[in-house]
């Protein structure tokens, strides 16, 4: 299920340094939008680090500090390994990364923040909370956008994830690579979700995303917006009915012990954007800076398909834990979802087109 292709593409393009890891872009996503405090922490960070490539030169070893949000047996953590091993032998043992798992380093807005700022060195985040730094990314917010994991692939590595990437640069964040979460599927302890009319009055928790929330109202759902950390909490004392996330992230998290429906609703496609204070990487000779990008998108193939495998294998982990999994005709939930594209359409729908031509539609 992975794109063989990444490899070669990108070390093609690390000359230039424009396509991050495992990743690509176009421009046309929507214009910027900069978190001014973020911004401005950014520039002193930026004054700060004027002598660090003098150090990087003189052979001392760079130790990078890699927050994430999950569990050690999450492929968020699997992928943060691979690069840690990978990035250590490109560059010949002066770069060492130790991994920070199960928000160590704070909730996952909070560490892009960090990243943003240089107090953290690097972090692995869902899509939605990115959005806050640079609002082009909601374009990966819309649902139903990608059908498989190939044709979200095909984007992500294309010029146009690219140039999203490279976007992140004014906010002092090195894109890296775009990891895989996969497709969100919903649950809830009320009763199966067949039809977009099976959501209707369900109080579903939600990410914190304006697009996300739209999608949620105009199928009919109460939308939710949580934290992560709040939500199994939140099911057990009847806070709300139900949630969506790919089913990695379900078992992960221990939702079937509180949830007992799971619909294959596939509503979103959700990448997970490998991050880099740019502070960081520029203080790195080009030979570091080559195996950093190297090494990112090695892990970014082999992140992608522990991704594909645990979310495939892991529905079995939950029917055998007592979850009742439910087909689902999508057609009624895309028709109901057409609003949002509607609604967003000034905003995102230069951007959209430009996908759904990259995928032939």
């Amino acid at each position: 299920m992975i794109n063989r292709r990444i490899g070669a593409f990108l070390l093609a393009a690390m000359t230039a340094f424009v396509l991050p890891a495992c990743g690509g872009s176009s421009g046309g996503a929507a214009a910027t939008t900069a978190a001014p405090a973020a911004t401005t922490a950014a520039a002193a960070a930026k004054e700060e680090t004027t002598a660090a490539p003098a150090a990087a030169a003189s052979g001392d070893v760079i130790q990078l500090k890699l927050g994430h949000g999950q569990t050690e047996a999450h492929p968020y953590h699997l992928g943060a390994q691979k690069f840690a091993d990978l990035v250590k032998e490109y560059s010949n043992g002066t770069i060492e990364v130790t991994i920070y798992p199960n928000a160590t380093l704070g909730a996952e807005r909070d560490m892009v923040e960090g990243v943003s700022m240089g107090t953290v060195d690097m972090t692995i985040t869902t899509n939605a909370p990115l959005t806050n730094f640079d609002s082009s990314f909601n374009v990966f917010e819309f649902p139903f956008l990608f059908e498989t994991e190939e044709e979200a692939h095909k984007v992500l590595d294309s010029e146009f994830g690219a140039n999203l990437m490279k976007g992140l640069e004014s906010q002092n964040i090195k894109g890296l690579a775009f990891f895989e979460n996969g497709f969100r599927n919903m649950t809830n302890n009320k009763h199966e979700i067949k039809t977009v009319d099976d959501l209707k009055g369900l109080k579903i928790r939600t990410m914190e995303s304006e697009i996300h929330i739209a999608s949620f109202k105009a199928m009919g759902a109460n939308p939710t917006p949580m934290a992560w950390g709040e939500v199994y909490t939140a099911l057990q004392q009847g806070t709300i009915d139900g949630q969506e996330n790919p089913a990695m992230a379900i078992v992960d998290g221990k939702i079937y012990e509180v949830n007992k429906y799971l619909s294959k609703t596939g509503h979103f496609y959700s990448p997970a954007e490998l991050l880099l204070s740019n502070d960081k990487f520029e203080a790195m000779t080009p030979e570091q800076q080559e195996a950093v990008l190297k090494a990112a998108a090695e892990a970014c193939e082999y992140q992608r398909q522990q991704a594909y495998e645990f979310n495939v294998g892991k529905l079995d982990t939950l029917k055998d834990n007592g979850m009742i999994i439910t087909e689902v005709d999508k057609s009624s939930f895309r028709e109901a979802c057409q609003a949002v594209y509607d609604q967003y359409d000034a905003d995102y729908g230069e951007a959209i087109r430009e996908i759904q031509g990259m995928l032939g539609r």
